[in-house]
C-alpha cells in the first residue's frame, strides 16, 4: 500500500520548534519577507544569515516527537513517502527514509553561483563562507518568489497514493495546498489538525487534535484495516 504524508509546521511545533509565522505575519519579530525572500537577502544578507543561524541552532536542540516516530514506523509495513513543508530534519531523525522537502532544508546550504551545489551544514553560516567557485553560500531554503523545485515530484507521489495523511498544516498555503487536488478519487485521506479547515466526508476522516495524539490513531487505524 502506498501512503503519502503531507506535513506542516504543526507536527514540528510539538518538538519545540516555533511555527513559520504568528498571527500578525511576523517570524521571530521580523517581517517574513525581510528574512525569507531574495529581496530581503539582497537588502540585508547579514540579517538573513543570522536569522537562519538561530533557527539552525534551535533545530539541533530539539528531537523528533511521537508523531514523527509513528510515521516512521509505518515504513515497516508500507511504501511511505513524506512530503513536508518543514525545513527541519525531524522526520529523518525519527527514521523516515523517503522525505521530500518542498521548502528546502535548514541543515543544508547552497552556492549562489550554482544552485545545484548543495552542502550539508550544521554550523553558523556567515558572509565570507564561499563555495568551491568562490561565491557566497546561502541557506538552502525556498524563499517567497522562488520556484519550488520538488513540486512536480511531490505531485507524482500524491497521484499514486492509496492513502494520504495530512498533519499539522492547513493546506491553505500555495503551492503545497494544490497537492491534495491530485489525490486519486478512490484514495482515503486522513486529516490531523487541532483546528481542521475541512470536515469529514466519505473520503476524508478528520482527527481534530494535535499531531502527537492524532497520528498514532491514524497509524493504528491503517494497521487495523490491513490486519
Amino acid at each position: 500500500m502506498k501512503i503519502v504524508v503531507l506535513t506542516g509546521a504543526g507536527i514540528s511545533a510539538e518538538s519545540g520548534l516555533k511555527t513559520f509565522r504568528d498571527s500578525n505575519g511576523l517570524w521571530e519579530g521580523h517581517d517574513v519577507l525581510s528574512v525569507a525572500s531574495p529581496e530581503g537577502y539582497a537588502n540585508n544578507p547579514e540579517l538573513v544569515l543570522d536569522f537562519y543561524n538561530k533557527r539552525r541552532q534551535q533545530l539541533l536542540e530539539v528531537t523528533p516527537n511521537i508523531a514523527h516516530k509513528a510515521l516512521a514506523a509505518l515504513e515497516k509495513e508500507h511504501d511511505v513517502v513524506i512530503i513536508t513543508q518543514n525545513v527541519d530534519d525531524l522526520h529523518e531523525r525519527a527514521g523516515s527514509n523517503h522525505v521530500i522537502h518542498l521548502h528546502g532544508e535548514l541543515l543544508k546550504v547552497r552556492s549562489t553561483f550554482d544552485e545545484n551545489l548543495v552542502l550539508d551544514w550544521k554550523e553558523d553560516l556567515n558572509l565570507g563562507d564561499f563555495c568551491e567557485h568562490n561565491h557566497q553560500l546561502r541557506p538552502h531554503i525556498v524563499w517567497f518568489g522562488e520556484a519550488v523545485p520538488m513540486l512536480d515530484i511531490a505531485i507524482e507521489q500524491v497521484e499514486n497514493a492509496d492513502i494520504i495523511i495530512i498533519v499539522g498544516t492547513s493546506m491553505q498555503v500555495y503551492p503545497a495546498a494544490d497537492l491534495i487536488q491530485y489525490a486519486p478519487y478512490d484514495s482515503q485521506i486522513y486529516f490531523v489538525d487541532p483546528n481542521p479547515s475541512i470536515a469529514s466526508s466519505k473520503q476524508i476522516k478528520v482527527y481534530a487534535e494535535k499531531a502527537t495524539t492524532g497520528v498514532p490513531k491514524v497509524v493504528a487505524n491503517i494497521n487495523a484495516l490491513e490486519g
